[in-house]
């Protein structure tokens, strides 16, 4: 009997000391991960650091060859001033102060120089010198394109001189008395 109790405890302690050993050799759970080691990187080049793009900055505005007559005359004929819009935006039109014949139009933050231009058809066109957007002045509303991407910034702007033309023009088509305006012919 001694011997097996001898023979038991001696596998007991050797089983001990196996699982110490085995749980020493395994990491433990509880305990934090080790970070991995970080990824080596290059140094920046000179080249990678002249790819990235500076501030933006405005560019200097072009400059602008002197207006002749017809463009001195057309500039004359554009309403200049505040313009109410759809979706109750606003464009402000007024003379550049640094060149004669040229408007400036100014649509949120942007100020736009223009060249105006009158057409065939008696509209007057304001044309960017940068060539990005275009205004259309026609009798009844004007309206700013982005010639660039081809689309409408803002339209249905209309000037105070533009809303007087417009109900003069509804005035005078009213009927004069009431009815449908039809006359009857005598019989």
């Amino acid at each position: 009997m001694r011997l097996t109790a001898l023979l038991l405890s001696g596998s007991v302690a050797a089983a001990l000391t196996l699982s110490a050993g085995i749980a020493a050799a395994q990491p433990a759970t509880n305990a934090p991960a080790a970070k991995p080691a970080p990824a080596k990187t290059k140094p920046a080049t000179p080249a990678a650091k002249a790819r990235k793009p500076a501030a933006k900055t405005p560019p200097p505005p072009p400059p602008l060859p002197e207006a002749s007559e017809e463009q001195l005359s057309a500039a004359k004929q554009a309403y200049l001033g505040m313009y109410e819009c759809e979706f109750k935006q606003t464009i402000n039109i007024e003379p550049n102060v640094k060149h004669a014949g040229y408007i400036d139009v100014a649509y949120k933050k942007d100020i736009f120089t223009m060249k105006p231009v009158l057409s065939s058809t008696g509209a007057l066109r304001l044309e960017d010198v940068t060539g990005r957007t275009l205004m259309v002045q026609i009798a009844n509303k004007s309206m700013l394109l982005d010639v660039k991407v081809g689309q409408r910034m803002v339209d249905d702007c209309i000037h105070p001189e533009q809303r007087a033309a417009i109900e003069a023009a509804r005035a005078a088509s009213a009927p004069a008395g009431s009815g449908l305006g039809i006359a009857p012919t005598g019989q």
